[in-house]
């Protein structure tokens, strides 16, 4: 991990001008540069670059920052990818911090894996181009899809030979350790005594023989897992016609989607991704001229893919064929989209068509203008769906629940407003039935997999009523809010925790603190602290190095020995890549000040909620409870004061 003295080096060094002037064009104009803007289709110059300020701006599409920013966002780098750029730029050696034992050795394993990977992928490349089965039965399959060898080239496709231990025979010989070849998932073990394995020893076996290969990459470009499609006519009539790499230290297929490598700079440049389900409906759709496409492989979309995405963009098309298949997919998943704050469109294609082949018959500009004609919100289209043809009173009421369900999703309200009118006039249901519904579902809080994602987090979730406790007395919601709430504020610490905000001590006199100290100050005055034990730890942590010389929270948590808080931080433990969000977020003190004074009030508020709620669960329990009484009174008087404070707040 980089070290804090080096990353002041690196800084240092840096001229914006000469970090931009390596992407665009620039022209001098007075004391700034301007060129044409490399994150928006720019026919006026519109991108400032302004040396003496160390930033850049686009004044059309608002995207720039200083020069960590500037390549984060155009080449789609991690910080630290971004640090080292500029540090082989300027001629700076990297100085890290030195690992433990245990983290040197799950490194070296996961390295392994990585090099084995991508052995393994020149390997398949070089059978598809030079061996005569490949040649034959490989470069045959992906002509009859008609890839260019441009596009079998950009996303290194290839063949995996049909003998069960080429590969392996292969690895050995180059000196590879078969316990990797295990561990990513290209050959598999069969043990002697397993049934079936007659050879009296221990055998290893190609996954993938006699496929064609299709190689997954991770966000930074390296190979984390393949897919194989079964072609030659020994396994006639197998059911499995894909077959993709098991879960390993490097893959996991909740969080990966193919194609993401080769779209990514496009998806960002058009702010817009498109979803499909399969790898050649990727590739024909890159060779069509549409490059902003990923594709999530038939599965569901996992939380974990969708944030991958936010990352890029905020909008995203469901482009799946007109089939009944094609339908189920476009519903599956879209509630988390919603969730997650994404602008969800779906276009059905014509029957007999899918992305693949529709992307065969139609140039780039035929296939845009198609999308943009034909692509209907996700609400609408639900609601076109799934009411065609109903009458029965129930079903129609079932399917209003969802359509409704979904909308409850949508976190915007004036989108969800918009909606609900939208809703009530194309159902002939009253608003205000529509409201009450929806309401009911905001209430009953978050989704199953994100309460899940939040315990798998060690953010928590909301404890059930035990036994002794009446039905009545569950309440998910505020807790459900206060958590959330704990995720926006340990989130200001970590990216904002060391500036300086200035605020109003007891007496009425303007006093500058750190915005650590402040929330540290804030809450420990009441007694309050986070649910969540890591992040009181985050706190505590950033409020005793405010006052160190050259405190930088944000690298401090990026690169703390404890990985759960590195990963907190945003930065990646492994593969996992960096958000761009707080490097982008510039805010003034005053801003600044605002935000975590509103979120401070939102926690309290929220705190006080649920502990008044535990508190009447107790004193249920135990009436004669003094104590109780007592707290219950003065937890209903800071909520007085609160709702005074938020006047002050948030008008």
């Amino acid at each position: 991990m980089i070290d804090k003295p080096t990353i002041a080096r690196i800084m240092d060094a840096t001229k914006i001008e000469e970090v931009v002037s390596e992407f665009v064009t620039l022209k001098k104009r007075g004391v700034n540069y301007i060129g044409l803007c490399p994150f928006h289709n720019d026919s006026h110059p519109s991108f400032s670059v302004s040396p003496a300020r160390g930033i850049c701006h686009c004044f059309t599409c608002g995207k720039g920052g200083n020069a960590i920013n500037f390549l984060m966002e155009l080449e789609q780098m991690t910080y630290p990818d971004a640090l080292r750029w500029l540090a082989k730029k300027y001629h700076i050696e990297i100085k890290e911090r030195e690992m433990t034992s245990e983290e040197k050795q799950r490194e070296n394993e996961r390295e392994s894996m990585f090099i084995v990977n991508d052995w393994a992928a020149k390997y398949f490349q070089d059978i598809l181009h030079n061996d005569v089965d490949g040649r034959a039965i490989g470069m045959q399959y992906f002509r009859s899809r008609g890839f260019r060898d441009d596009i079998i080239n950009k996303f290194q496709l290839g063949f995996a030979l049909p003998q069960r231990m080429a590969l392996y025979d292969e690895a050995v010989k180059k000196g590879y350790n078969p316990k990797y070849l295990v561990d990513t998932g290209l050959c598999f073990k069969v043990d002697k005594d397993e049934a079936g394995n007659k050879s009296g020893q221990d055998k290893y076996l190609d996954r993938f023989s006699g496929r064609a290969i299709f190689p997954w990459f991770s966000v930074s470009g390296k190979v984390v897992a393949f897919g194989g499609r079964v072609l030659d006519s020994r396994t006639k009539g197998v059911n499995q016609k894909y077959v993709n790499s098991p879960d390993s230290e490097i893959y996991h297929k909740e969080r990966e989607l193919y194609g993401l490598y080769q779209a990514k700079k496009a998806i960002a440049k058009e702010d817009c991704v498109f979803m499909v389900e399969g790898y050649t409906d990727v590739i024909s759709m890159h060779q069509c001229g549409i490059e902003n496409v990923v594709a999530n492989s038939g599965t569901a979309l996992c939380i974990h893919q969708i944030r991958l995405l936010h990352r890029f963009t905020s909008n995203i098309v469901l482009l799946y064929d007109g089939d009944a298949a094609g339908v189920h997919a476009a519903l599956r998943g879209t509630d988390m989209l919603l969730e997650q704050e994404m602008n969800v469109k779906v276009l059905l294609l014509p029957d007999g068509n899918d992305p693949d082949s529709f992307a065969r018959s139609h140039t780039a500009e035929d296939f845009k203008k198609y999308i943009e004609e034909h692509q209907t919100d996700f609400i609408q289209f639900k609601t076109d769906v799934m009411l065609r043809g109903v009458t029965d009173p129930l079903k129609r009421s079932e399917a209003i629940n969802s359509i409704v369900e979904s909308i409850s999703k949508i976190k915007n309200q004036i989108t969800r407003a918009s909606y609900i009118t939208d809703c009530a006039h194309r159902l002939g249901v009253n608003e205000a039935i529509i409201v009450n519904a929806l309401n009911n579902f905001v209430r009953n809080g978050m989704s199953e997999q994100v309460k899940a994602e939040r315990r798998a987090a060690g953010i928590g979730t909301p404890r059930a009523a035990t036994p002794q406790q009446p039905m009545a007395m569950k309440a998910i919601t505020p807790l459900d809010k206060l958590l959330e709430v704990e995720d926006l504020l340990v989130q200001l610490i970590i990216h904002h925790g060391e500036k300086l905000i200035t605020v109003k001590d007891v007496e009425g006199n303007d006093v500058e603190v750190s915005v650590a100290q402040y929330i540290s100050i804030d809450l420990g005055g009441d007694g309050f602290k986070f649910h969540n034990a890591i992040y009181n730890q985050i706190m505590q942590e950033a409020v005793e190095h405010s006052d160190d010389e050259g405190f930088v929270a944000e690298n401090y948590f990026a690169n703390h020995p404890n990985p759960e808080i590195s990963r907190i931080a945003g930065l990646p433990t492994g593969e996992q890549e960096v958000t761009t969000a707080s490097l982008q977020l510039k805010l003034s003190p005053e801003k600044l000040r605002q935000f975590v004074q509103k979120d401070l009030l939102s926690f309290r508020t929220h705190y006080i909620t649920q502990r008044l709620i535990e508190v009447q669960q107790e004193f249920a329990k135990n009436p004669g409870n003094r104590e109780l009484l007592q707290e219950f009174m003065k937890l209903k008087q800071m909520n007085v004061l609160l709702a005074s404070q938020a006047n002050t707040v948030f008008n």
